[in-house]
């Protein structure tokens, strides 16, 4: 029996994604086996991607909207982590037989909206029709300045530890959502929860790091674990001081109910916040930055010399935990 045209690849490209990709005319209007893009001169290009699937990294019951929002979303955190500005992105889509075309209306009406905010356009990507769970596939492109981007490797001994936002509401999210945590308010199970399914991704303060910070990363497997890397790139060590990271009030209300709970933020992954290393002479400019940039940031450790990560309590003792954070595999 043949498809209806509203499940067509085509038709759902034509309907749904090539308004997505007008804005740019790179795209060709997706008409084309590939995009045409040009670059400034004097820049560089940054390129990064991620793959989310259904049941791992988004629920069978996220609202649609979310789901593009959030994977285009992990895409512009990265970006934000090399400094870069956003340019485009291709998107490749894995659609269940079961989920309609008001899905894929609704994943690309949240995407649009993005597009919108952060200064992104759609260029191209692939669709095809999956037995099993929804795949969503984005490739993101930005740009740095030939002579700049930030990287994980600079870091140095004597350097601060910073990071913006709030740290662990993703992760308690993902366990309200769970079950795990008993009797949440429900201000803090709707606060908590939207944290996890819509990141904000600090693409802003990533552009104004260059020149500033000696390395960063985004916190997207944990605290700890992202520091890690840093710290591995760099050849240094680090620390994390327990008592300075920064909390949501309701994260803060989550620990006063139950303190076991700080393992599963300072490792629970998600955040996709910036954490960097700025040298000593630079905090007064990363302090001066917060409010012009809209989100605060918080000195949290020390970089050092040796190697690991190790988060000190309230003790002055170092904390043991199970794991540092997210691992794919």
């Amino acid at each position: 029996m043949p498809r209806s045209p509203e499940l067509d690849e085509f038709a759902l490209i034509a309907r749904h994604f090539a308004p997505l990709a007008r804005t740019h005319p790179g795209s060709l209007g997706l008409l084309d086996d590939a995009a045409l893009l040009d670059i400034e001169a004097g820049q560089r290009l940054v390129v990064t991607s991620d793959m989310a699937l259904e049941g791992v990294h988004f629920g069978a019951d996220d609202p649609p909207e979310l789901i593009g929002r959030k994977v285009l979303r992990y895409n512009l955190s990265d970006l934000a982590a090399m400094g870069a500005a956003p340019l485009a992105y291709v998107l490749s889509l894995a659609k269940p037989e079961a989920r309609s075309s008001e899905w894929v209306g609704a994943l690309a009406t949240g995407l649009g909206r993005d597009q919108e905010e952060f200064g992104i356009a759609l260029v191209g990507g692939d669709m095809t029709l999956s037995p099993g769970p929804a795949v969503l596939s984005i490739t993101a492109l930005g740009q740095v300045p030939a002579d700049g981007g930030l990287l994980r490797s600079g870091a140095q001994p004597g350097d601060a530890v910073v990071v913006s936002g709030t740290i662990g509401d993703a992760a308690l999210g993902l366990l309200v959502k769970q079950g795990g945590i008993s009797e949440p308010a429900a201000s803090d199970v709707e606060y908590l929860v939207g944290r996890y399914r819509l990141p904000e991704p600090r693409v802003r303060l990533g552009q104004a790091l260059g020149g500033i910070a000696s390395a960063a990363i985004d916190v997207s497997d944990g605290l700890v674990a992202d520091l890690g890397h840093i710290a591995d790139a760099s050849g240094v060590g680090a620390t994390i001081d327990a008592e300075r990271v920064p909390l949501s009030p309701a994260a803060q209300r989550a620990l006063a109910r139950d303190g076991r709970l700080l393992a599963k933020v300072i490792t629970g992954g998600d955040d996709y916040e910036l954490l960097f290393s700025v040298p000593g002479d630079r905090i007064g400019q990363i302090e001066a930055l917060g409010p012009d940039i809209g989100v605060a940031v918080t000195r949290i450790g020390s970089i050092v010399e040796g190697s690991g990560v190790q988060v000190i309590g309230e003790d002055g003792r170092p904390l043991a935990f199970e794991r540092q954070g997210y691992r794919h595999f």
